[in-house]
């Protein structure tokens, strides 16, 4: 389900600086299939610029996140991970024993979340669903 995302583009939409190691690093992510935490973001991007160091990539991930051109996300394995804020929602199946995130949509389950929400007397706003599992052929 993963969509490209031309970070470069929203930032200058943004109206950003981009220096050559932002255009890297938001090269690195925009052609990221996972969810890269800011070590793996610094080794792939340190392979095309050795010069980027790791605190260039701390600043500018907190750049990118507080400019609403990335998303955080914390699944439970102590790493904030990254991603190119979404331009459609989704949510999230992360593999506990492989780390894998897995970006799904199911309009069934999106409608229950409302009713739920209005139940409790609520309209729903926003959300954010992380589930956590281990895969069944290996559970056993």
């Amino acid at each position: 389900m993963h969509r490209r995302i031309d970070i470069e583009a929203l930032c200058a939409e943004k109206g950003l600086r981009i220096t050559e190691q932002r255009r890297v690093i938001a090269r690195v992510l925009s052609e990221a299939d996972d969810h890269p935490d800011v070590e793996a973001l610094h080794a792939r991007a340190a392979a095309i610029d050795a010069g980027i160091s790791i605190a260039t990539v701390y600043r500018t991930v907190r750049l990118f996140e507080e400019a609403g051109i990335l998303e955080r996300h914390d699944f439970g394995d102590g790493r904030s991970r990254y991603e190119a804020a979404a331009e459609a929602h989704h949510d999230h199946l992360i593999d506990v024993e492989t780390g894998k995130v897995i970006e799904f949509v199911d309009p069934e389950l999106e409608a229950l979340q409302k009713v739920i929400a209005e139940k409790l007397g609520f309209r729903l706003v926003d959300h954010r669903m992380e589930l956590y599992g281990v895969a069944i052929d290996r559970s056993s």
